[in-house]
């Protein structure tokens, strides 16, 4: 019978297989505290953030929706839907809210009027791209890094997968699933 470890006896076997399963442990362990320390630096952040939206007068709905629109690619209603995986009148209901505020706008779509799809204004635009250079301000403490921690900092943040990183919206939508 082939044995995964053909030149050792059962006692060095199990010892063998002990320090596989514990560089398996280590390995989860280390991921589980560079992951918590991922999670406790954006949650340190997260009054910092709610007060850079709260001085545009915007809500987290409303980044979220500012995130995935553009001026020049109107999205369709049922598409903002489908990637924020809400119901429709929940995207209703943030357009209404930035409408309002002439942020975005509402447009058919030419090749079937029934299709409404949003944009951004100029307006929209403008306030997208202050709010987005404000969030990306780095905070004094992390200024205050030297050079060579924030180089090997971006340089690890940097081989994280892209499935990890945020996305925005999925466009066009799945296949096989209307978009509108």
């Amino acid at each position: 019978m082939y044995s995964k470890y053909p030149r050792l006896g059962g006692y060095d076997r199990a010892v063998s297989e002990n320090r596989a399963a514990s560089g398996a442990a280590n390995t989860a362990a280390l991921a589980a505290e560079a992951w918590g320390a991922v999670l406790g630096l954006a949650m340190g952040q997260r009054d910092r953030f709610f007060r850079v939206l709260q001085s545009f007068g915007l809500t987290p709905g409303d980044l979220r929706a500012l995130v995935v629109l553009d001026a020049r690619n109107p999205r369709p209603m049922r598409a903002l839907a489908l990637a924020w995986r809400c119901d429709a009148s929940n995207v209703t209901w943030m357009v209404d809210r930035l409408e309002t505020r002439g942020l975005v706008e509402r447009r058919m779509l030419p090749t079937d009027r029934r299709v409404k799809t949003v944009v951004l204004t100029p307006a929209g635009a403008r306030t997208k791209a202050e709010l987005f250079e404000r969030l990306q301000e780095p905070p004094d403490d992390f200024l205050a890094l030297d050079r060579a921690t924030l180089e090997a900092l971006r340089d690890a943040l940097a081989k994280l997968p892209h499935s990890m990183r945020s996305t925005g919206l999925e466009y066009p939508p799945p296949a096989g699933i209307p978009d509108r």
